[in-house]
């Protein structure tokens, strides 16, 4: 019975071929508005962050300059709003970072989904048995005829199951 399973198996004509994902996403007319959209909304968030860099700086160098005539309690107050501002500093980097991931997936997931939807069509109508993606090191189709070489692994290693 092994012997006849090989003898099929070796009969079959693998053909492999391979695209590279980066490159047809960047060939799509959309992936270039795309970017300028994720450009201008990072730029946006630049200059709030600029804005609110420059009141921090502002804080501390009145901090810096009135310290000795102060007295402790306004200290103390003024201490709290730095810190405070570091703290909305920090938070509002980490918001924007966030934001612009989310929209960067928006704006392109469904474009990747285009290519793979692409791929897999290539794949079947040029009866690929595999098609290699070269920018994600994976295998971005395999034929639904594909060889599942499991159990002859599993034979070879003594596997029963």
């Amino acid at each position: 019975m092994m012997l006849a399973a090989t003898a099929v198996y070796a009969q079959q004509t693998v053909s492999v071929a391979y695209v590279n994902s980066d490159e047809l996403l960047n060939a799509f007319p959309e992936k270039q508005q795309a970017t300028e959209q994720l450009l201008t909304l990072s730029d946006n968030y630049k200059k709030e962050l600029e804005l609110m860099q420059n009141e921090y700086n502002k804080k501390y160098s009145d901090y810096i300059t009135y310290q000795a005539s102060l007295a402790e309690n306004i200290k103390l107050r003024r201490m709290q709003e730095l810190t405070e501002l570091e703290e909305r500093i920090q938070q509002f980097m980490e918001l924007a970072q966030q934001d612009i991931e989310n929209q960067e997936k928006a704006l392109l997931e469904p474009l990747r989904q285009k290519i793979h939807e692409a791929i897999h069509a290539v794949g079947l109508e040029q009866r690929f048995t595999v098609i290699c993606d070269l920018a994600d090191p994976g295998i971005a189709f395999v034929s639904p005829e594909a060889v599942d070489a499991n159990p002859l692994v599993k034979q070879k290693l003594g596997i029963r199951k």
